[in-house]
């Protein structure tokens, strides 16, 4: 029984895959915020991370999308690249 439970979630999470190319507005729409360039922009005017505090660690993010931006990070994910690119521009 574990085994065919064990191919049932893999035959999802094959299904589930998402192979289109990644962006910071693709990533924004992932995390469940407005995505336009312009509420990008206004994303990241109004939130800026100090030198010592990690991404996920922000307190803007709800626990759901820190704990995927953790994932991002830690599994080196295909978002990871774009998860880079949020923490630098929110840096600076």
């Amino acid at each position: 029984m574990g085994l065919v439970i064990l191919r049932i979630h893999f035959i999802r999470k094959t299904w589930m895959m998402d192979f289109s190319p990644h962006s910071i507005n693709t990533l924004f729409q992932q995390l469940g915020l407005p995505a336009s360039d312009s509420d990008v922009d206004s994303f990241f005017s109004r939130h800026k991370l100090d030198p010592g505090t990690r991404l996920v660690e922000a307190d803007f993010w709800t626990e759901a999308q820190a704990a995927f931006l953790a994932e991002a990070l830690e599994e080196d994910a295909d978002w990871t690249e774009i998860v880079d690119q949020l923490d630098a521009r929110l840096r600076h």
